[in-house]
């Protein structure tokens, strides 16, 4: 089986739409992660004796018993409210109930460590406006990291948001790292539309597409003007090699943006040696 790098996965009947597997087309990620749509009052249960996993509350209201401990979660969308997740290791459950209906990511790898189960709300993710005031806010973007190797270190895996404006870039200037990512699009409005950099290949992001980008692939994206475009975005570690937040690598050639800004009165580039990147 061919292996591919971007995806346009449609949900069966069974609401069940998968992105990628451990020997699918796009198993370079080393995850299994799923999108499921949920009628009301159905119920889906999550538990591996060889994998952790985690559940991204997308839209709708939810009930949910995390490893025993029972709450509810309720996101109108991923443009208006912050991230409902649950984590937990091998061995452990998740239980979801759809109060109205919902939509949910699933993200699982496999992992042998424990670790304490975990549910987090919008209040205990912290955003970050990366690049603000900067490249004429071009490359602004607001990052929402729900948990990584700095949280949670026995976990293989990373889980976050992006919020880009219309007309933005986001993972700019082009950067890599060696650990595999995941990117799952939603746009604000279903004709929404971007462009999706992996490598020197580029993709038509659209709502409900993912992008998935091996270990070493630059991979900047933009949004069309018009459009509000929300990213999940999922790594894998790999072994005696965590992803950090300092594992961010921008290409050489584009290493001169970090000492410029953009002057509106002459209308280019000029050097800055005291700007920083988040």
């Amino acid at each position: 089986m061919d292996k591919k790098v971007f995806g346009y996965p449609i949900f069966d009947k069974y609401g069940e739409m998968i992105l990628t597997t451990y020997d699918n087309e796009y198993r370079d990620m080393l995850m299994d992660i799923r999108v499921y749509r949920m009628k009301r009052t159905e119920i889906r249960l999550f538990e591996s004796e060889e994998e952790e996993i985690a559940v991204l509350l997308l839209q709708g209201q939810i009930c949910w018993n995390v490893d025993g401990i029972e709450d509810n979660a309720e996101r109108k969308s991923v443009f208006i409210d912050g991230p409902y997740a649950a984590h937990v290791s091998k061995g452990k459950k998740i239980i979801v109930k759809a109060i109205e209906e919902s939509e949910i990511l699933v993200q699982k790898t496999n992992n042998k460590n424990d670790f304490k189960s975990v549910i987090y709300s919008p209040e205990n993710v912290q955003w970050i406006d990366s690049w603000k005031d900067e490249l004429n806010n071009t490359a602004c973007r607001r990052v929402g990291t729900i948990f990584d190797y700095s949280t949670e270190p026995n976990s293989h895996m990373v889980l976050g948001e992006v919020l880009n404006d219309p007309g933005n870039w986001s993972g700019y200037p082009p950067h890599r790292h060696v650990q595999p990512e995941c990117y799952y699009f939603l746009f604000d409005y279903p004709e929404g539309f971007g462009a999706s950099f992996v490598g020197d290949k580029v993709f038509k992001s659209v709502n409900r597409s993912f992008s998935a980008i091996p270990g070493g692939q630059l991979h900047p994206q933009s949004v069309a003007p018009g459009f509000q475009m929300y990213t999940c975005w999922m790594i894998r570690h790999l072994d005696n090699n965590p992803w950090l937040q300092t594992s961010r690598c921008v290409d050489e050639k584009y290493t001169w943006l970090h000492k410029t800004v953009f002057d509106e009165k002459t209308n280019a580039f000029k050097k800055n040696n005291s700007r920083k990147q988040l």
